[in-house]
């Protein structure tokens, strides 16, 4: 195994993960701007104003895209495996 195809591997990792937890970031990141603007309006400044909409956010998504999630991760791990022939 070469040094090139570790950093291969570690980069198509990273990538794979960002691609993963990018949907419930987004939402997350959404969902926390509409609140911090709506508490902004309207003054009221309740901490946990901000959680519950962002997990509740977090959660839809994570349901939403957990088909696509689980794809990524099984062509990740196949394509790992794969390589195992050629090293």
């Amino acid at each position: 195994m070469t040094p090139d195809m570790v950093v291969d591997i570690g980069r198509h990792a990273l990538y794979t993960m960002l691609l993963v937890s990018a949907p419930m970031l987004g939402f997350g990141l959404l969902v926390g701007l509409v609140v911090s603007i709506l508490q902004a309006v309207t003054q009221v400044n309740e901490m946990t104003l901000t959680f519950v909409p962002k997990i509740i956010a977090v959660s839809v998504a994570a349901v939403v895209f957990l088909p696509w999630i689980i794809r990524m991760l099984v062509a990740f791990a196949a394509a790992q495996f794969g390589m195992i022939s050629r090293m």
